[in-house]
């Protein structure tokens, strides 16, 4: 089949995606979806939860394996939205609708891509393709419970918005829960262990602490307090406040240091890391897939977003058309051409490696 034909129903496939209500662990729409496009073109698949999976029809044990990997949930709708987030419409060259850009356009470029090198005689990689669920909500029955599934992988592209250009490495997250303690008291009456106002200190330890280890791709470990809550009426003084703190952390750190750093450095009477799975990521940049994508043209830089490759452990890459700055905007789209033009880098590139 040509690029432009498979191109072509790869954009009518993602029309039929945005139009079909597919939030994180209720993918069951967009699936079926995802089935019927192996079913036309006669691929063999297998399904796991709403997780769909095949690999390439000369698949040989010993081989190289490439993942290409990309997912079909979506967040709820922007409370911004002045469009029907599920009504797929082009309008100057611009496809709407939840789910286009993020993850939409990379998916179904990767399906197309998985497709035009699926019959490929003695390739150099076996080809798996996942089209997972539950990304957006780091949930149970997504990639991460695929792995111990599909044939053992050994480097991996994952479809997220990168206008094409290479994500060499990617932040891993740790969130943490953290308590300020102070004495409960009367508002009216005198006391100078207030736990609200030892927070102050607190909050500026978190605004100041620097880790000494900086990544050539990914920069700084950013560590930022995104919440806080404490007291329940205005005349009383409360027992604690809780905090939550948001770190996203480099490559030259493990989730587990950085824990274990806070736990002991930390001002606060209690941080406890909520989990430590969603680790940072990268591939050497003398891989062949990193130099087949400088070879065509395209950048290399360092993530500060997550993706699925938080779940891996192999090399991986993150590549794909549209922008990840639309990505949870209201009005998401994604330029036809962006589609277009992902398929074609797509297949360029591992016809330089394949």
């Amino acid at each position: 089949m040509s690029r432009e034909q498979l191109t072509q129903e790869a954009i009518e496939l993602l029309k039929n995606l945005i139009a079909t209500q597919s939030f994180s662990s209720e993918e069951e729409g967009t699936a079926v979806w995802i089935e019927n496009w192996f079913k036309a073109h006669d691929i063999p698949f297998k399904r796991q939860a709403n997780n769909i999976w095949a690999t390439n029809k000369n698949f040989e044990e010993g081989k190289t394996t490439l993942l290409l990997n990309s997912h079909h949930d979506t967040v709820q709708p922007n409370n911004g939205y002045t469009r029907d987030p599920y009504s797929p419409d082009i309008e100057d060259g611009k496809l709407f609708g939840l789910g286009s850009n993020d993850a939409g356009g990379c998916l179904v470029s990767l399906i197309a891509t998985f497709t035009y090198f699926y019959a490929q005689e003695n390739p150099n990689y076996n080809l798996v393709i996942v089209a997972s669920g539950e990304e957006e909500s780091s949930g149970p029955d997504g990639l991460n419970s695929m792995l111990k599934v599909i044939p053992p992988i050994d480097v991996a592209i994952v479809g997220e918005p990168t206008l094409m250009n290479l994500a060499v490495a990617e932040k891993g997250l740790v969130v943490f829960d953290a308590k300020v303690k102070g004495t409960p008291s009367h508002a009216a009456h005198p006391n100078d262990n207030n736990a609200i106002y030892n927070c102050i200190d607190v909050l500026q330890w978190f605004k100041d602490f620097k880790f000494e280890k900086t990544s050539e791709a990914l920069g700084e470990v950013k560590m930022t307090v995104t919440q806080i809550k404490g007291g329940k009426q205005h005349n009383a003084v409360p027992a604690d406040v809780d905090l939550v703190v948001d770190v996203r952390v480099n490559d030259k750190y493990s989730n587990q240091e950085i824990a274990a750093m806070l736990q002991a450095q930390a001002p606060c009477d209690a941080i406890i890391p909520r989990s430590l799975r969603l680790n940072s990521s990268s591939i050497p940049v003398d891989h062949d897939l990193v130099k087949a994508g400088i070879a065509l043209g395209r950048s290399t830089y360092g993530s500060p977003t997550l993706s699925d490759q938080a779940v891996l452990t192999c090399p991986s890459l993150k590549l794909g058309p549209g922008d990840s700055t639309r990505s949870h905007s209201a009005d998401e789209f994604i330029y036809v051409k962006e589609i277009e033009e992902g398929i074609q880098i797509y297949i360029d590139l591992l016809e330089r490696i394949l």
